[in-house]
């Protein structure tokens, strides 16, 4: 029981933290419990993709133990199928909501589909390997995925008010989630593999995954704390346009 609620339990804090940010027109209880519940059930079918993906690595093992192989597993095998799907749960369901009505919303959709996700992903591990694991996941792969998830719902905050520029923020929201994401994974599964050839090495490869979680963290911080700013500019304006 300790590991199921050592699992569970990154995910729903960082829910709840992004719900208390939003401080004006709170969503429904229920769209976010629908959207956390949906990034549960889009692992399935980004799991059926990884494993498509994962017999023709397989068949090219040699290849996919190079640099370059690692980067394509990393970036298009594992990163982008995960990232689309749970774009495609939010595009499906949470962006065309009326509640959806300001740019910080985009955050907090994202971040209970992206929780969700995670929850799932990490009763797997912690099930399978044990509790230092789900300490290990508790401050990297977690907070991680959040960061993606951020990214990507700044990006589809600012689509759904921004008409003429919509798909291009959209694809961007996917590309930089998918980026970021496969760059964590390259440096993790390249210190796994067996092309690095020192503990140096292999050291300063998780310092590199490290770099790419630090720097989605912060840009992470980022986009919440300029969202945020236009949601109190809009309900400053609503306010004062009510009194007067």
């Amino acid at each position: 029981m300790n590991w199921l609620i050592l699992a569970i339990a990154p995910g729903v804090a960082i829910s709840a933290y992004i719900i208390f940010k939003d401080q004006y027109n709170r969503e429904p209880r229920r769209y976010l419990i629908i959207s956390f519940l949906l990034g549960m059930l889009s692992v399935l079918p980004a799991l059926g993709l990884e494993i498509s993906a994962s017999q023709i690595t397989s068949n090219f093992p040699a290849f996919f133990k190079t640099t370059a192989g690692i980067a394509i597993n990393a970036y298009f095998f594992v990163a982008l199928p995960e990232e689309i799907w749970k774009f495609l749960m939010l595009l499906w369901y949470a962006y065309r909501k009326k509640e959806f009505d300001e740019p910080f919303d985009g955050i907090v959709y994202a971040v209970m589909v992206g929780m969700g996700f995670a929850t799932v992903e990490n009763i797997s591990y912690v099930s399978q390997y044990g509790l230092m694991t789900g300490i290990m996941r508790l401050f990297l792969a977690v907070p991680a995925h959040a960061s993606f998830a951020i990214i990507m719902g700044y990006f589809m905050g600012k689509a759904r008010f921004s008409a003429q520029k919509q798909r291009f923020l959209l694809f961007f929201g996917v590309f930089w989630a998918t980026v970021f994401h496969g760059s964590y994974d390259f440096f993790l599964f390249l210190q796994e593999s067996h092309t690095t050839g020192t503990d140096n090495a292999s050291l300063l490869l998780f310092l590199g995954a490290m770099v790419s979680l630090v720097t989605g963290i912060i840009l992470s911080k980022k986009a919440i704390k300029e969202h945020l700013k236009l949601s109190v500019q809009k309900n400053t304006i609503q306010y004062n346009v009510e009194d007067n």
